[in-house]
């Protein structure tokens, strides 16, 4: 069955491990996923990303983080904000700030996708993704 929102099926896939105390998770493969997945890894909620090909079929293998003291996952949350059939955009002054400064929104925009800071600092706005915290 195929699915009708990618990001979103990524997000509950990582959201499920994360309950589950999974390492990895298995994503299926997309040039906006690989995107997503590396700001992820550089903002520090992931550990790394590998990809295994099985002929035409790709898959990224992600590693999820955890503290060490507790065994708690850096990731305490996920909420995805525009959707297939509800778009969501902000302006370049108008990109929220999550938590305080403590979680990240994602955002999809001309100059590729980035993450709320990066955003600020281009000068840009965009398609408001997802929030991590």
């Amino acid at each position: 069955m195929p699915v009708t929102d990618p990001i979103s099926d990524m997000l509950t896939r990582i959201r499920n491990a994360v309950m589950s105390h999974h390492d990895t998770v298995s994503i299926p493969h997309s040039k906006m996923k690989r995107s997503l997945l590396r700001l992820l890894r550089d903002e520090g909620f992931i550990v790394n990303v590998e990809t295994h090909r099985d002929g035409v079929k790709a898959d990224f293998e992600v590693k999820l983080r955890y503290y060490e003291e507790d065994d708690e996952s850096v990731i305490t949350g996920l909420k995805r904000i525009s959707t297939p059939g509800r778009r969501v955009y902000v302006g370049k002054h108008e990109i929220p700030r999550y938590f305080g400064g403590r979680g990240v929104a994602f955002l999809s925009t001309s100059k590729g996708v980035m993450t709320s800071d990066q955003a600020r600092r281009s000068g840009v706005g965009g398609e408001l993704l997802f929030y991590v915290w």
